[in-house]
């Protein structure tokens, strides 16, 4: 378990840094009347010829949810074992 929680988290963490990134920015620039679009394109999985709409939020959910999922057994197994 330990090993596919270390390869997942990796895979995971980039998406997710960019999805709370850019919409982040985004906020911060509607705020000041910027219109920054793309940046929605980007924290909706729209990635110019790559176009995962459809899948990115419900792929990002799953993901979150197993690698919390597994470090939290993780910690729990590594607590119960002393």
């Amino acid at each position: 378990m330990r090993r596919v929680h270390r390869t997942l988290v990796p895979m995971a963490a980039l998406p997710l840094l960019l999805t709370a990134l850019s919409g982040s920015l985004y906020g911060a620039l509607s705020a000041r009347g910027i219109e920054a679009f793309w940046l929605i394109k980007l924290h909706t999985g729209n990635f110019g010829a790559i176009n995962l709409q459809p899948y990115y939020s419900t792929v990002l959910g799953i993901l979150t949810l197993f690698i919390a999922g597994s470090g939290i057994g993780l910690l729990l197994g590594r607590w119960s074992a002393r």
